[in-house]
């Protein structure tokens, strides 16, 4: 069975200041997802769902879904903050979204099949695709025989600002603890750094594995997800930034005994437009790959 690439496209990329999905940043008005798209093709993936905002369908569909027609068979859900359990009831002064993990659980009523979770604005690469199908389509006989492609933090910085990252420690290959750190960035140097909850600066070293939320899950993961989303919502429902993490998820999984998470290691290297001011960087790079027979002229 083909896995499924399931694209988290709902966020409006608040620091970078515009739909970063919706970006031309390749030589022929490619967006980044167009290359995960095709990357994921050629790796064996067979459909692709996105999660997106209901106000910007329209636009999504019309810039977007139309150029993978006859190429992929595509599906679209929807996120919103008002889509949550019975007996919950968004908070009036919720603006927020509620996490990447509640991202995830829009997916269920059209995903029965093994999953690649990616970032819709993330540059992964050809080979983190390709470790990823090929862990995706092995024989699976049991719940919670998950995957996810590490990358080294200092292969995913911007000198623009701090970045968000999964903070991942391994043993025998497999996943012992994932946290999220929302504010990674380089100090004055060039160190990478981070503050912990108790305020104290923190480094990390630039071979930390990290996650760029290229995530492998089998379709018991909902199930999971919708009982750990009821026990967040209970705690912080009415805590205004709180977010629903995939790592949140993950970590209570591993810790439980219930899931084990393989990391998978890729020579991919991470690139993305996290500010506005990277767009520059991203936009060379992507001409370069053309330039050098990466990716033929035209993907789609």
């Amino acid at each position: 069975m083909k896995p499924t690439l399931f694209v988290l496209a709902a966020g409006m990329g608040s620091r970078y200041g515009g739909l970063k999905q919706l970006d031309p940043l390749g030589p022929n008005g490619e967006t980044i997802m167009d290359y995960s798209i095709y990357d994921a093709m050629q790796a064996g993936f067979g459909k692709v769902v996105f999660v997106i905002r209901k106000d910007f369908e329209e636009d999504f569909r019309n810039k977007i879904l139309s150029k993978y027609e006859g190429h992929i068979p595509v599906e679209v859900v929807f996120q919103s903050t008002d889509a949550l359990p019975d007996g919950f009831t968004c908070p009036a002064d919720r603006t927020k979204p509620w996490g990447t993990n509640h991202a995830v659980l829009m997916g269920k009523s059209v995903i029965n099949e093994p999953f690649a979770v990616i970032n819709a604005d993330d540059f992964y690469g050809r080979d983190a695709f390709a470790v990823m199908a090929k862990e995706l389509m092995r024989e699976r006989d049991r719940k919670g025989d998950y995957c996810m492609v590490g990358f080294r933090v200092g292969n995913t910085m911007t000198e623009n600002g701090s970045v968000a990252r999964g903070v991942c420690e391994t043993k025998d290959g497999l996943l012992s603890s994932i946290v999220e750190r929302t504010a990674i960035s380089y100090d004055d140097n060039h160190d990478i750094v981070f503050d912990d909850e108790n305020g104290d600066k923190c480094h990390l070293q630039p071979n930390t594995p990290v996650s760029m939320n290229l995530w492998g899950f089998t379709p018991d993961y909902f199930d999971f997800s919708e009982r750990e989303f009821v026990k967040f919502l209970e705690k912080d429902l009415n805590t205004p930034k709180s977010e629903y993490f995939i790592p949140l998820v993950v970590d209570t999984l591993i810790n439980s005994g219930e899931a084990t998470v393989k990391v998978l290691d890729t020579d991919s290297k991470w690139f993305g437009v996290t500010y506005a001011a990277d767009r520059p960087g991203v936009v060379a790079k992507f001409a370069e790959l053309h330039d050098n027979g990466t990716y033929p002229d035209k993907l789609f």
